[in-house]
Order: structure tokens, then sequence, then C-alpha cells
């Protein structure tokens, strides 16, 4: 990925999912910038926006839920907005930019191990 100097530089180390998710949601917003302003963009992108966000955001609920259950719950919102978002960037326009193509690829990918993250938490918090 090449560096974008608004973002915040990624850690080298591993770090966990909540970091994972945050630089996830902020990669969506700078992608989100390169893209062509057409109306089906504008209105694919604010859900494609609200739904990266969610992912972290109900990560980080399910870590501070008050029981089993709300904790499962969170993390099956969180699966679910992964998905979400993996649908919008599918859904994107990327104009004919190869740079843009190859990061709404990269952006798919992520969606897909965080996808498949949530799912394995999933399965051993039963």
């Amino acid at each position: 990925m090449d560096q974008n100097p608004s973002l915040p530089a990624e850690p080298t180390k591993r770090y966990d999912l909540e970091d994972r998710t945050f630089f996830f949601a902020k990669r969506v917003r700078a992608f989100i910038k390169r893209l062509p302003r057409t109306l089906a963009n504008v209105e694919d992108c604010r859900q494609l926006v609200n739904a990266s966000g969610s992912v972290g955001a109900n990560y980080i609920e399910a870590n501070e839920a008050l029981s089993k259950k709300d904790f499962r719950m969170r993390i099956k919102i969180s699966r679910k907005e992964s998905k979400e978002s993996r649908y919008w960037l599918r859904l994107v326009d990327c104009g004919a930019e190869e740079s843009v193509e190859q990061e709404r690829i990269d952006l798919i990918q992520e969606c897909t191990e965080l996808l498949k993250i949530l799912s394995a938490i999933l399965v051993k918090s039963e």
C-alpha cells in the first residue's frame, strides 16, 4: 500500500484488532477521496463510510460487553458490517485509474480477512 501522508503510519509489528479495524476505516476514507464523483458513487460511498467505521466501533463495543450474549451480538454486528463494507467496495466505480482499482482489491481482501477473524472469534466464544 502506498503511504498517504494524511493517514497515520501503520504499525510494523502485529497490532490488535481494534487498531486493524481503525486503519481499515481510515484507508476506506482515503480511498473514497480518490473515486470519481458520480451520483451512484456518492450514495454508495456514504454507505461504505458507515459500514467500514461500524466494523471497528462494534468490535470495541464487544470488548466492553456486559455479558457473553452482548459480546456475541456485537461480534455478529461487526462481522455483518464487514460483509456490508465488502459489498459496497465491490459496487463503487473506480474509474480508469489502476492504482484506485488495486486499492479497492486490497480493501476487499482486508474485509475478507476481518470477516474470517471475526467469525473465528464468534466460534471460539460459544
